[in-house]
């Protein structure tokens, strides 16, 4: 009987001692799956009763996103400055007294097809997909019980979009994930009684959304207002980490709290250019890290931006190449219409991008950083990412000849797509490699172009 108790005692010890506990010292030991720093490349959609009004100005003159057509409830109650004022006098010329709520009487989503979505997705090259499951003005995407009549069942489309999509990626082999802002900039509970909104409103938000969805990612937001010990994170994650359905698959970012940027999380994130052109900052992450950014300057769809404020297909493969090179990710986001569209424009931006993943994934899925590589540069032309023993240059301008440092002579070199032999010399680890030449019809893609290193590291 005693030796019986010893092993019971010793199983449920080991099982204590295995589960994370509802400190970050005990769930920072929690590694990142592998599959998050695999995917490299994913969607964010912006979607929600802002796409009605869909409007912004197109400065980001008070350094937090005025250009942010997502924020226009919030800029209605906040013109203090004279960006601000331009959202109510907007408002005003255009909908009169009508409150922000009635624009839940737009937001149809009549349009809406799930499976066209997630089929514009899979061909973009993407391997997750991150949808608004509520933005800061507290509606919610799928029915729920915490928001009762601010959801997109009980009033405006009347469906579960978010349980659509979700059905629908997941059909197509994608991870996917859901934003979810913890606080609510008009809610009368979170305004009043912040560890009431927490308890009863918030962490059971968040645990229906995981438990009826079983997302690979929760992408939280609207942290600032109060540290994590307030959100009660620690405690949520440790639920996460332990008892949910995506115990062993869910990644989190960092925004947990004031305090927990950059520090707590499975992965770390940057916003517009902030991460993905700062070595300094990139080389400095003890985490996987994400950049995200729109098409544009807006998350939320704006109707306000023309062609100029868009990147370039171009652009955004740079971007992408530069982001996966200094190991990161690229979570680009698109903002649909309110009838469920996503914009032409865009969904061209995602073909143009897929079209080169088509060709160069290799130099991108299941890469890591090379850690010799140089030190880059809002100018660099030559970036580099490493798998196996194999390294990719990948040239965003087309060079007669590439110089590579500090690698041994390759087994073999290839430019992905092209059907050739390629040219090369080896002297005291600098490898030099002739581009072969190409014509309009033998060219294998467009924006930037990957020599892939068979066997150039030990």
């Amino acid at each position: 009987m005693k030796k019986y108790l010893l092993i019971l005692t010793t199983l449920v010890c080991l099982q204590t001692y295995a589960q994370y506990q509802p400190n970050w010292q005990s769930l920072d030991q929690r590694q990142t799956p592998a599959w998050f720093e695999d995917a490299k490349f994913g969607i964010f959609i912006h979607w929600g009763i802002y796409s009605v009004p869909a409007w912004a100005t197109n400065s980001n003159a008070d350094g937090f996103g005025s250009g942010y057509s997502e924020w226009y409830w919030q800029r209605l109650f906040a013109p203090n400055l004279k960006i601000h004022k331009e959202f109510v006098a907007f408002h005003e010329k255009n909908y009169g007294k009508s409150s922000y709520q009635d624009f839940v009487q737009g937001f149809k989503a009549e349009l809406f097809q799930p499976d066209d979505w997630a089929k514009i997705f899979e061909q973009a090259g993407a391997k997750y997909v991150v949808l608004t499951s509520k933005h800061h003005e507290g509606f919610t995407l799928w029915p729920s019980a915490q928001s009762w009549n601010w959801n997109a069942v009980d009033v405006g489309p009347h469906r579960d979009l978010a349980g659509d999509l979700s059905k629908a990626v997941k059909a197509k082999n994608l991870h996917m994930g859901y934003y979810y802002s913890l606080y609510e900039w008009f809610n009368p509970n979170y305004k009043s009684d912040v560890n009431s909104y927490v308890d009863q409103h918030m962490i059971p938000q968040m645990k229906d959304l995981v438990t009826k969805y079983e997302p690979d990612i929760l992408w939280t937001d609207g942290e600032w207002d109060h540290p994590a010990k307030t959100w009660k994170s620690e405690e949520f994650l440790s639920w996460l980490y332990n008892e949910s359905p995506v115990k062993n698959s869910v990644v989190v970012n960092d925004r947990w709290g004031n305090d927990t940027k950059s520090k707590h999380g499975s992965f770390y994130t940057s916003e517009y250019g902030h991460g993905g052109t700062d070595n300094s900052l990139t080389n400095g992450f003890a985490r996987p890290w994400e950049e995200c950014r729109g098409i544009g300057e807006s998350f939320g769809y704006n109707r306000n931006e023309n062609l100029d404020v868009y990147q370039t297909g171009e652009q955004l493969v740079h971007q992408l190449v530069d982001i996966v090179a200094r190991g990161g990710n690229f979570l680009l986001n698109i903002g649909p219409t309110a009838d469920g569209r996503i914009p032409v424009i865009m969904q061209q931006r995602l073909r143009e991008i897929g079209n080169w993943m088509k060709v160069n994934g290799n130099a991108i899925y299941g890469t890591r950083k090379w850690d010799k590589a140089p030190a880059y540069t809002k100018e660099s032309k030559l970036h580099f990412t490493q798998k196996g023993k194999s390294i990719y240059a990948i040239a965003s301008k087309w060079q007669e000849t590439i110089t590579v440092e500090n690698v041994e002579k390759p087994a073999k070199i290839k430019l992905l797509g092209f059907d050739g032999d390629i040219k090369f010399s080896y002297k005291n680890k600098v490898l030099t490699i002739m581009a072969p030449q190409v014509n309009p019809n033998t060219i294998p893609c467009q924006y930037a172009w990957t020599y892939e290193l068979t066997d150039a590291l030990k």
